[in-house]
């Protein structure tokens, strides 16, 4: 396991929610990976849980970064 190149940094509800984490990392140069879970390949559900993986040498920094977000976000 330890041979992944990421690791998951948060879970969150609707794809969109995702997209702004993800562009708000990529503008600092991490690496993220979104995964979502789906009912079929046809339907995706808005609030279906996504996972927001970043390469592990930036974890440390993605969840600081995260930490900024989710309190302006308020």
């Amino acid at each position: 396991m330890d041979d992944l190149k990421y690791a998951l940094l948060v879970e969150v509800l609707g794809r969109w929610e995702a997209d702004i984490i993800e562009n708000f990392l990529r503008a600092e140069e991490i690496d993220v990976v979104l995964i979502q879970q789906s009912l079929s390949d046809l339907f995706t559900p808005t609030f279906a849980p996504v996972k927001i993986y970043v390469a592990k040498e930036d974890l440390a920094l993605a969840k600081e970064l995260l930490e900024t977000y989710n309190a302006n976000a308020k």
